[in-house]
């Protein structure tokens, strides 16, 4: 029985909370209704802890104080609206205990309720019989034990733990979604999960708990169908990690995305590198939201994620696709598609968070399109996991987000999955694709020596021309890849729209019956992507 938490306590703790919330996943995704019935509230609050957990055993500074780097990983790698207000909740903790020489019955409760009381500032309009209900009750039950001269930490997580249960069971009669669906709130009922993980550790003993029982009343979400974009009412689900920025900044951004959306929740911590912030917000308008994280400081691991509406069960053999997105214009680009988002730069994709986009479509059957060659391996990795998880995955790799489109474009749902999956995989090799860039640095290429500053453009992967200025260097570009046929040329203009218009009548002119389709690459983007079939 432990009478303080020390560190090796709070590292059980942590691993604790991952098997249990690894153990729960499903059953926890089955309850998820509020605020949005995407079946992925389990997912979300295990890969958020894993994170944390995983902060702690890279261990660091051994002069930092372990609540404070357990909160700095769950908040780096929150997934979702339950991700984000756990992850709220331990840096909360972490707040009042990391400067905290023993962290006792009394030293808990007092930090429990603050952590509470910041989960609820973190999130932009909170309601009651939701897990920040929980987290509350909990709190104050453990405050209340300490009133009443129950001091010892057994005590106090004792209480924190049964108090939660409670405000857990009444929630269905709280809010009209759980009501309807029979239903306790799923982020509510993963917070007593930890808590009850916390009494394990304590008194080593796990409390004897029933299960979660009562099932939806009816279907709570339909994977993301291809083709054919999110239901009405939902839009996406956008997220991301904002760095360079301050609190003024901050502020205006919560203003901003409150305006374009709901489920808004931002969460802030320290890190080596500065402060920064985990933002979650269901929007319609996903250029909208990444634009102003721009406008706060610098977005990054973005992911977008379309929400759907309650359908009914997907049959066997209903089918997702999950594509990688490297700007914010491909994101929407893809999302406009119907089909689930991760975006992030390239160098920063994550295999956890590809599976997290796999396992949330809900369904069975998942395309997953990378996008690039350089993230194929790891794309491939996190669909051996979700096989693991009992999808069917199947990687078709997309080298570029035009072949990525192409393979979208011939998407049929109403094919057996295999023979989808080899049309959209011959539709994307049938597509030669090609880039316009800077030269960041000195090299030998395939068209010569190259240094800063030149314009570079690539087919396939390899450097063909080199010159002085992008619009010179995307006409011959695309004069050499018409040059072998083609009736089609898709273009994504990153932030230039100039030099898209020149390319377009360039084609106009000189390539006038092939088809152009053209496409904003937006903030991050290359110069010009071009895709040729």
């Amino acid at each position: 029985m432990l009478k303080a938490l020390d560190e090796a306590a709070v590292g059980q703790w942590s691993r604790a909370v991952v098997d249990s919330l690894s153990a729960a996943r499903t059953r926890l995704d089955e309850l998820n209704v509020f605020p949005v019935p995407d079946g992925d509230t389990g997912i979300n609050l295990l890969l958020t802890a894993e994170a944390g957990h995983a902060a702690l055993q890279a261990g660091g500074d051994r002069a930092e104080s372990p609540w404070s780097v357990l909160a700095r990983g769950a908040v780096l790698g929150a997934r979702g609206n339950s991700g984000a207000i756990l992850a709220q909740l331990l840096r909360g903790l972490a707040d009042s205990l990391a400067g905290e020489p023993v962290v006792d019955g009394e030293v808990l409760a007092a930090a429990l309720a603050t952590a509470a009381r910041t989960a609820y500032t973190a999130v932009a309009d909170p309601e009651e019989g939701t897990f920040l209900t929980v987290a509350r009750s909990g709190a104050e039950a453990a405050t209340a034990a300490v009133a009443a001269g129950r001091t010892e930490l057994a005590d106090v997580v004792q209480a924190a733990a049964e108090g939660a249960l409670t405000a857990l069971q009444a929630t269905t009669g709280q809010l009209a979604a759980l009501r309807d669906a029979g239903v306790v709130d799923a982020g509510g009922a993963g917070w007593c999960l930890v808590l009850d993980a916390l009494v394990d550790t304590v008194t080593g003993v796990a409390p004897v708990r029933p299960p979660l029982d009562g099932r939806p009343a009816r279907p709570r979400r339909s994977p993301a169908q291809v083709p054919g974009p999110p239901a009405p009412g939902y839009g996406s689900e956008v997220q991301f990690l904002l760095a360079d920025s301050d609190e003024d900044a901050v502020a205006r951004l919560r203003t901003r995305l409150a305006e374009l959306g709901d489920c808004l929740v931002v969460v802030g911590v320290d890190t080596p590198g500065g402060r920064e912030w985990n933002v979650h917000v269901h929007v319609c308008d996903v250029g909208a939201a990444v634009e102003a994280g721009i406008e706060a400081g610098r977005p990054h691991r973005i992911s977008v994620t379309p929400l759907a509406s309650v359908r009914a069960p997907a049959a066997p053999g209903t089918r997702a696709v999950v594509a990688l997105a490297y700007s914010a214009g491909l994101a929407d680009l893809f999302a406009g598609e119907g089909v689930a988002v991760l975006t992030a730069p390239v160098g920063e994709v994550d295999e956890d968070a590809v599976l997290q986009a796999v396992l949330a479509t809900g369904a069975e059957q998942v395309v997953v399109l990378p996008n690039h060659a350089d993230v194929t391996a790891l794309t491939s990795r996190a669909a051996d996991r979700a096989r693991e998880e009992g999808r069917d995955v199947v990687v078709v790799p997309t080298r570029s987000a035009v072949q990525g489109l192409a393979a979208l474009a011939v998407a049929d749902p109403a094919r057996r999955f295999g023979d989808d999956v080899i049309a959209m995989a011959e539709a994307a090799a049938a597509t030669r694709w090609a880039e316009v860039t800077v030269a960041e640095q000195e090299a030998l290429t395939s068209a010569g020596r190259c240094h800063p500053g030149d314009a570079l453009g690539s087919a396939e992967g390899d450097v063909v021309v080199i010159g002085a200025d992008l619009a010179t260097v995307a006409r011959d570009l695309l004069d050499r890849l018409l040059s072998a046929g083609g009736e089609m040329a898709t273009l994504v203009v990153g932030e230039d729209p100039a030099l898209g218009d020149t390319v377009a009548a360039h084609l106009a002119a000189v390539h006038p019956t092939v088809e152009v389709v053209r496409y904003e690459g937006g903030a991050g983007a290359v110069p010009l992507l071009v895709g040729v079939e």
